[in-house]
């Protein structure tokens, strides 16, 4: 009994510092009690604080001043990383049912939240940035081309852009998936994976992670690897992109394809192909009586400004943000950061 309960404890302090550690700014209790909530974690305000005093005492928080809340220390973050893997197992998988939940787009009425990824640069660097996703963005290797973007001390989300970066924010392929599951359609995500692109058509899946056992988002993986060739697939039709590997049941093509149908009409796409009843696609094995799909992710024109050796800070799945605060990509100022 006496280990259950320590193991609690720590499943709390871990949950406590995922939070901490997601803020560039200080947390009261009370705040970091509502973000817990928001992930499923019921865990009220005083119970924080005295996790927080324990914490304190550990050396994984520290007070930002009187009344500022506070903020994860490098011991903390240590602590974070080597926390016990039964913890972090599945959680890309949980992220993606969280933000699917969050969304409420309307096509129709052009409205609602959408799911995004925040990719940080540092500031000196955002125009040559901008200038590598150029080619990508008009070869329709995203998502969507609507962005956001913020300055330091400017919010996107839930995030706060640290000094010395600007922040862009491109739409989710979760975006797709979310509003197919509202639409009735079963979805499945298997896998996260590298798609290799030959005479501008997919050809295979060289590399995949599964969703389900994976604590870390495929594609921050991929890109931090140097494993992509975004560019020369926007620039010659052959290379490696980012795409997601999808599942669902084969009476549910009709509406599946009805509802990408719509959202192509707003601005939001992503669908690479969809294949036949329990046929491989791009080599990977369908399930019997289900159909794969696969979404490019709209992580891909993030991908080529790595690939031009600009430095990038990528948090997939960050959140999701107001539709309407979404602009074209071709409208971002440069020079005034924004």
């Amino acid at each position: 009994m006496m280990g259950q309960d320590t193991h609690e404890v720590e499943r709390k302090v871990v949950a406590i510092l995922r939070v901490l550690s997601d803020s560039p700014q200080p947390l009261g209790g009370r705040l970091i009690a509502r973000r817990l909530n928001n992930l499923g974690i019921d865990l009220g305000e005083r119970a924080v604080r005295y996790h927080l005093k324990l914490m304190d005492e550990r050396g994984f928080t520290r007070l930002a001043g009187r009344r500022d809340g506070r903020l994860i220390t490098p011991s903390g973050l240590e602590e974070l990383k080597s926390a016990l893997i039964t913890d972090r197992v599945g959680l890309v998988i949980d992220k993606i049912e969280l933000l699917a939940y969050q969304t409420s787009f309307c096509p129709e009425d052009l409205g609602g939240q959408l799911p995004v990824n925040l990719s940080l640069f540092r500031k000196e660097e955002f125009g040559q940035a901008v200038e590598a996703m150029k080619e990508v963005f008009r070869a329709g290797l995203c998502v969507s081309d609507l962005v956001a973007v913020a300055v330091a001390g400017q919010r996107l989300g839930e995030t706060t852009v640290p000094e010395g970066d600007i922040g862009l924010v491109t739409v989710s392929s979760i975006a797709v998936s979310a509003l197919l599951l509202k639409a009735g359609v079963p979805l499945d995500p298997r896998f996260g994976g590298i798609l290799q692109i030959r005479n501008h058509k997919p050809l295979r899946f060289t590399e995949l992670i599964e969703y389900s056992g994976c604590s870390l988002d495929p594609a921050e993986v991929f890109i931090a690897g140097k494993m992509t060739s975004v560019s020369e697939v926007a620039a010659r039709g052959e290379g490696k992109i980012v795409a997601n590997f999808y599942e669902f049941p084969t009476p549910c093509r009709p509406v599946a394809e009805t509802v990408i149908g719509k959202l192509g009409k707003t601005g939001l796409g992503g669908l690479v192909m969809i294949g036949e009843t329990s046929e491989p696609l791009c080599e990977i094995p369908v399930r019997s009586s289900k159909v794969g799909m696969i979404l490019q992710s709209g992580l891909n024109p993030i991908a080529a400004a790595a690939e031009a050796g600009i430095q990038v800070t990528n948090h997939a799945m960050s959140g999701v943000i107001d539709f309407r605060k979404l602009k074209p990509f071709w409208n971002i100022q440069v020079a005034e950061g924004r």
